[in-house]
């Protein structure tokens, strides 16, 4: 049984606690400009312009149909580095109609390009635009830390979103037939 000083003190650490999320959240918050929609889980997401390596316009409802995994990244990132040979198998096991990975690099489109003259992937690689709001703060990265991934479903709502990398399992669960 606690004593009272112990239930006090149990009581105040839960209190700073709730008053520490509060503030992260609206922190958080605070970084979205007026004006600016940061689309939610349930969410079609926005109608999105973004160049390819190639210099053509790519947008985001092209792959209405399919599953989308958006994978924002940079090549100064190391988590997002380590994640990209996870991307590769995962887009290899699902197949050319299955659902498909799409990276968004959140870079300089030469370091881009230099980077996968290294580093070849296997799915396509989209510009992010760095200028605010970001493209990976539209998708809900409110924190605009990398690698952030979005998983759409074929009508383009937005399904799930990640901080941080993507595992193996994570990867074959976004990827399923049944993804959540």
């Amino acid at each position: 049984m606690l004593s009272r000083s112990n239930w006090i003190i149990l009581g105040l650490a839960v209190l700073v606690a709730g008053v520490g999320g509060w503030l992260q959240h609206a922190s958080q918050r605070a970084r979205v400009p007026a004006g600016v929609h940061v689309t939610q889980p349930g969410e079609r997401a926005p109608d999105l312009a973004l160049l390819g390596l190639d210099g053509r316009e790519h947008r985001l409802p092209e792959y209405r149909g399919r599953r989308v995994l958006l994978n924002f990244w940079a090549s100064w990132c190391g988590p997002c580095l380590q994640e990209m040979p996870a991307l590769t198998r995962a887009q290899a096991n699902v197949g050319e109609q299955g659902p498909i990975v799409i990276g968004i690099a959140m870079d300089d489109p030469e370091r881009v390009r230099a980077f996968l003259a290294q580093h070849a992937v296997n799915y396509p690689i989209l510009l992010g635009r760095l200028d605010h709001p970001s493209t990976s703060l539209r998708l809900g990265n409110v924190g605009e830390v990398l690698p952030y991934s979005v998983l759409l479903d074929p009508n383009g709502r937005v399904l799930n979103t990640r901080r941080g990398p993507l595992d193996d399992a994570e990867l074959k669960a976004w990827l399923a037939p049944t993804a959540p």
